[in-house]
């Protein structure tokens, strides 16, 4: 027997989280360790989307529906979501193929490739927390500002 597998070991280093709008802007951002597990970066995440400006009525402060994947399958993020009125499409563990990212989870995977196109992210340098999230929000500006242009 070899022992148990090396990437389930506590590991260094820190993970990116993020939440996105449909086309892939960056809403709200966090990092944590890399041993962390998804679930926990969830709530504050949903916590920091900003207000949002409607074309009528006033902002919006939470989504409407929320697409995540494997990595937050938990009843009681569930029933945390349904609390705050958010409706949500959870992949469940051992029922969904990880196969397929689904129609609307390739959306984050695409932001979160455009995060790693740049160099800083790309290996974390910075030994503060709060440095390497600064640059996550400079590559996250970025990216909103590319897709202002286009």
């Amino acid at each position: 027997m070899t022992g148990p597998n090396p990437t389930d070991r506590g590991k260094l280093g820190s993970k990116i989280h993020l939440v996105t709008d449909r086309n892939g802007l960056p809403l709200s951002l966090g990092i944590s360790g890399a041993n962390m597990p998804d679930s926990q970066g969830l709530q504050p995440l949903v916590r920091g989307i900003p207000p949002i400006r409607s074309r009528r009525g006033p902002r919006r402060r939470r989504p409407a529906k929320l697409h995540a994947d494997k990595g937050y399958d938990y009843d009681h993020l569930r029933r945390w979501l349904h609390s705050r009125g958010i409706r949500h499409r959870i992949a469940r563990k051992g029922v969904e193929s990880s196969q397929r990212l689904g129609r609307h989870r390739w959306v984050v995977e695409r932001t979160v490739s455009w995060l790693a196109g740049c160099r800083r992210l790309h290996r974390r340098y910075e030994r503060k927390a709060e440095h390497f999230l600064a640059f996550v929000g400079i590559a996250a500006a970025l990216i909103g500002y590319r897709r202002l242009i286009r």
